[in-house]
């Protein structure tokens, strides 16, 4: 058992304790290899509030503590074997409101998508994660459900919703919703009547208190909102219209399940699940370290980020509605290394099929809203930890993107001189790395950020939020940059489809302004066997006709060689090797070009150099 006495070195001994580590040292831009350093290594946990002056608080270590000594935190792992239509899958999320727009409200909507699924289908898509379409006031963009059971009337009506279903499956293609059940709308029927009846069936369903505690909200501000009615606080860790659930009640777990049970009679395969492991928060909701706070961007996110509940919760509710029904699921689970996500996803702990980490979506030290080129050398090393340390076990989301992160493309290398063969690189490896690939509506076709020209372009919540907090430290310039760099509604922006109007997306105005449609659109691509889109659809192909980018084993190879990325996938049947240049320079090729047949590159011929962002997949053995 771990105490106060315990040292820094037994605390990374401790697999929950090595990811709560690695998370601190990675946010201040240090290596974990601090820990092994002999005076550093010593250090009790009883000294750091002392060695700190007070800003590490008895409470923060306690916390810690508590959470190291859970006895589910050390396992022994099975590989993971199973074969599993979602293993095989390649995912591909569609942010309905920018996706098609059908009948020129400038909004898409489910009969826009349903008119595109041949384009989907065309790339060799196996299924679609729909992020929210359920009644919502539209706050956040509908991650602020007003009515679960219901379609958001942007979007359509319940017999869209049911054609778009059974579409899909016509196709082939399985359909994987958005689930939202940290919070709710406050215009939900269960937050009205907590408020109208405090008494009442509802009166508990949310987490109310008399004064607030100092965690602060990821849109900025405060995490508490003031109601006058009942005189208390309510807790909302996003916008003020998303107020938290309060899962120690039974009742909202069970309604929870009822819902889920509704939508998967419906013939869904699926959920994602946003922000999942935020639902267990700790009794007294204790006040969150301010150095944790500060490194994080966000107080309080130490006390509910891995709740005390939460591997319990996530059990009940895969029993009780998610496994009757075969339905897979995939976390949002921001914040948990390695160690946590074998804790949700290990097949045998009955939790949770996959999650999505998001580390890797920026370098050490920087946030999404810094200024500054990333380096796709973190990407290797974070990968490369994953391959050998996670994979074995449990399955890996593989993505770049999604609606809430500006466009890889443009953090890699912005001045978009490079743009078609770096899209392809990225390519390349999220599609014969070992795991299931997520791709993001554009990703295929190579969208980029769009360039906000004031403030009044932009739609999202969290930039505005954002832009306040920023102005009042930095001054009005510095945060607008700022917020170019990281706003959500870089991956908002409508979907190209031509060089028409608004890029094809509508024949209205569009909801948020449209991108560089002249030169990056599906049309186009899909007419030149040598574009992104065609790279796409050819990787996905052969990541199909490869068992072994599948389910095969993976070996990395020189790891320690900078800008160069290199690994073997492999099983009873062929190896395949891909190489990576992850650099924009040329750079000398380490060893002889590849025997074997190149099966893609995009490059169209090999030589002794590896030409900037170069990336060729080979096989090296086949039976």
């Amino acid at each position: 058992m771990l105490d106060m006495n315990s040292t820094l070195r037994d605390i990374y001994r401790n697999p929950i304790g090595r990811d709560i580590l690695r998370k601190i040292l990675l946010q201040s831009g240090r290596n974990e290899k601090l820990i092994e350093n002999r005076i550093i290594g010593s250090i009790r946990l009883g000294w750091i509030r002392r060695l700190s002056f007070g800003r590490v608080d008895r409470g923060l270590l306690e916390s810690v503590i508590s959470l190291l000594n859970n006895e589910d935190t050390v396992q022994e792992y099975k590989a993971n074997n199973t074969r599993a239509w979602w293993k095989e899958a390649v995912f591909y999320q569609v942010y309905p409101r920018s996706f098609m727009d059908s009948n020129g409200d400038g909004v898409g909507d489910l009969r826009g998508l349903i008119g595109r699924l041949g384009y989907l289908s065309e790339l060799g898509i196996d299924a679609v994660w729909l992020s929210p379409v359920y009644d919502s006031p539209n706050d956040d963009n509908g991650y602020d459900i007003r009515d679960y059971r219901k379609i958001m009337s942007e979007f359509g009506i319940m017999e869209d919703f049911d054609e778009l279903l059974s579409e899909l499956h016509r196709r082939g293609m399985r359909l994987l919703m958005d689930l939202v059940v940290n919070h709710t709308s406050d215009e939900h029927e269960w937050f009205r009547e907590a408020v109208r009846d405090p008494e009442g069936n509802y009166g508990d369903y949310y987490i109310f208190r008399d004064r607030p505690n100092n965690w602060t909200s990821y849109f900025g501000g405060s995490a508490w909102r003031y109601i006058e009615e009942r005189k208390e606080y309510a807790l909302h860790l996003f916008s003020e219209k998303q107020i938290d659930l309060n899962w120690e009640n039974v009742s909202v777990r069970e309604d929870i399940s009822d819902m889920v049970r509704w939508w998967l009679k419906k013939g869904v395969d699926g959920f994602r699940l946003d922000v999942i492991n935020y639902i267990s928060k700790p009794k007294g909701l204790p006040d969150g370290s301010e150095i944790i706070g500060k490194l994080m961007g966000y107080t309080g996110v130490e006390k509910y980020f891995f709740g005390p509940k939460l591997n319990d919760y996530l059990r009940e509710l895969r029993r009780d509605a998610f496994e009757p029904y075969g339905a897979f699921t995939v976390g949002e689970t921001p914040g948990v290394g390695i160690e946590m996500m074998k804790l949700l996803t290990a097949e045998r702990r009955k939790e949770l099929d996959m999650a999505f980490s998001f580390d890797h979506l920026e370098n050490p030290g920087h946030s999404r809203f810094d200024e500054y080129r990333y380096d796709l050398n973190c990407y290797k090393s974070f990968i490369t930890e994953y391959m050998e340390k996670y994979s074995p076990y449990c399955q890996m989301s593989l993505f770049y993107e999604n609606h809430d992160n500006p466009r890889m493309i443009s953090k890699v290398d912005g001045d978009g001189k490079l743009r078609w063969i770096l899209g392809k690189l990225l390519a390349v490896m999220q599609l014969t790395l070992k795991g299931t690939p997520f791709i993001f509506q554009g990703q295929e076709i190579g969208m980029v950020n769009k360039g906000f020209r004031s403030m009044e372009e932009f739609r999202d919540v969290e930039s505005f939020g954002k832009f306040e907090e920023f102005r009042k430290v930095q001054g009005e310039e510095k945060a607008f940059r700022r917020i170019l760099a990281g706003s959500r509604d870089n991956a908002r922006i409508p979907m190209q489809w031509s060089k028409e109007p608004n890029g094809g997306f509508t024949e209205g105005i569009p909801w948020i302004g449209t991108g560089d449609i002249e030169v990056c659109n599906a049309e186009d691509q899909m007419g030149d066997k040598d574009s992104l889109w065609s790279f796409y659809r050819d990787l996905i192909s052969i990541r199909k006709d490869h068992p072994a980018l599948v389910y095969g084993d993976i070996e990395v190879t020189n790891k320690d060689k900078k800008d160069i990325f290199t690994y073997f996938r492999k099983d009873d049947s062929e190896t395949l090797f891909i190489e990576c240049n992850l650099s924009r320079e040329a750079i000398r090729r380490v060893g002889p070009v590849p025997s074997g047949r190149r099966l893609a590159s995009n490059y169209d011929e090999s030589n002794e150099d590896l030409r900037p962002y170069e990336a060729s997949v080979w096989i090296t053995r086949e039976e």
